[in-house]
C-alpha cells in the first residue's frame, strides 16, 4: 500500500514539473519574487525522495564531486600499468 501511495506522489509531482497546463494551473505563481519558484523545487524535492525510495538515488548528481575516489581509480589503474 506505501508503495502505490509513494508512486502516485512520484507521478503527481511529475506531471506538475512537466507542466501540462502551460502554467495556467500553478500553487504558486512564478511572477512572485523569491518565492515564486518554491513549489516547483518542492516537486522536484518530492520527486526526489520518492526515486529514493525505490533505490534510485539521483543526489550524485548535485553533490560535489569525491576526490578521493578519482585518485583511488588513478592508483588503481597505475598499479595494473606496472604490472
Amino acid at each position: 500500500m506505501k508503495s502505490i501511495f509513494v508512486i502516485l506522489v512520484a507521478i503527481i509531482s511529475a506531471l506538475y514539473l512537466i507542466n501540462p497546463t502551460a502554467g495556467f494551473i500553478e500553487l504558486l505563481p512564478d511572477n512572485i519574487p523569491f518565492i515564486g519558484n518554491l513549489d516547483e523545487a518542492t516537486a522536484a524535492a518530492v520527486l526526489l525522495a520518492c526515486a529514493r525510495y525505490f533505490g534510485f538515488d539521483l543526489s550524485g548528481f548535485f553533490g560535489k564531486k569525491d576526490e578521493s575516489q578519482s585518485h583511488e581509480v588513478v592508483e588503481v589503474e597505475a598499479d595494473e600499468v606496472r604490472r
